[in-house]
């Protein structure tokens, strides 16, 4: 069993995977201490237990950090060296696997239902996603009381990263977009709207919390992709912040997006920016294009800022721009990032430094 800093001992949710546990007649060992950003050296203490144990199913109890890291601990726990590092770092594919399951107390990542997760080398400030179709949870128990005890700050982040998989990989998809793809991805972003804020002032609201949980199954999951995926240029930029300064990656992408589409706005971007603003915050479709696009990204910027009350700016995390020359060298990884702009590693950088500026919201 894979689970983080003692949340799940305190809501009781420990006892009863313990009971259960003893119930079925099987033998349980414990990896604990998962971070926030799962490191592949905690992984790789997992893998060790495996190894030893002779371990059949890795059990994951938390979010996504600690899904992520039971992922990573399955796929390197059949390996000869029994070490993540070289999986994540080599891009491998990952045929083989053994079968995690998932109990899931934090809706945020979507790693409960689909084939990724991420890892990181503090050593070489890295963020990395391992793959494989054999990572897909086997099952995934999605029980919104078990979510109940989560603070409103990761209430609020999660919320965010779910936000962010729609905007981030699918939506800006031109012409390629299905209708019912497109009107997919805006229920799943309105849901995270409107049960966000209900959820952190209500943390034992089931429905909201019911609400969270579904939209980061479906943000991730395949489903509403419809073959569109693109360069994911906001979790890219992310996951340097995060690698470099360990920074709560939902938080990280609450900063970065507003300031993205800022970017990349022009008159050939407007008018899908205005259509997500109209769809997902009820801005006038009376506006023109621009004005329309600008609208959008304000009532966003509102919506991180004020309504999940997140702080605005990297220099509020104490981040200054020591790095950001080499994040984004890294982020692009020599190339380019794909999507409804093409990004290079200088137009990253710029974006890092519009992340320091105040906004006025």
């Amino acid at each position: 069993m894979v689970y983080g800093g003692g949340s799940i001992k305190k809501n009781g949710l420990y006892e009863k995977i313990l009971s259960a546990v003893r119930e079925a007649d099987m033998q349980l060992f414990e990896l604990s201490g998962v971070e926030p950003n799962p490191r592949h050296t905690t992984a790789n203490k997992g893998v060790a237990i495996c190894k030893k144990e002779n371990i059949d199913v890795v059990l994951a109890v938390g979010g996504g950090s600690t899904i992520d890291c039971a992922k990573g601990v399955a796929a390197a726990a059949v390996t000869k060296d029994g070490d993540v590092w070289p999986l994540v770092s080599n891009h491998v594919w990952v045929m083989g696997a053994l079968p995690v399951i998932a109990v899931l107390t934090n809706a945020a990542t979507g790693s409960e239902m689909d084939a990724w997760a991420v890892i990181s080398n503090m050593d070489t400030n890295e963020k990395i996603g391992l793959g494989g179709t054999v990572l897909i949870p086997k099952a995934a128990f999605e029980n919104p009381q078990f979510s109940y005890s989560l603070p409103e700050y990761q209430t609020a982040c999660g919320a965010f990263d779910i936000f962010n998989h729609i905007i981030d990989n699918y939506y800006f998809a031109g012409d390629a977009t299905f209708d019912l793809i497109l009107e997919f991805q805006e229920a799943v972003m309105r849901a995270v709207v409107k049960w966000a804020p209900v959820a952190m002032k209500e943390p034992d609201n089931y429905e909201a919390r019911a609400n969270l949980m579904w939209a980061s199954s479906m943000a991730l999951n395949g489903v509403t992709d419809g073959s569109t995926v693109h360069g994911c240029a906001c979790h890219l930029m992310e996951h340097k912040l995060s690698a470099y300064y360990d920074i709560t990656h939902g938080h990280g992408l609450a900063i970065v997006t507003p300031r993205w589409l800022k970017y990349i706005l022009d008159e050939e971007t407007a008018p899908a920016i205005h259509r997500f603003g109209a769809k997902i915050f009820g801005v006038s479709e009376d506006m023109s294009a621009m004005e329309g696009a600008k609208a959008a990204i304000k009532e966003l910027e509102k919506f991180c800022f004020q309504t999940l009350g997140l702080k605005a700016n990297l220099s509020d995390l104490g981040i200054d721009e020591t790095h950001f020359k080499a994040m984004a060298e890294h982020a692009c990884g020599g190339g380019a990032i794909s999507g409804i702009k093409t990004l290079y590693a200088e137009d990253l950088e710029k974006i890092y430094k519009m992340c320091m500026l105040q906004l006025d919201f």
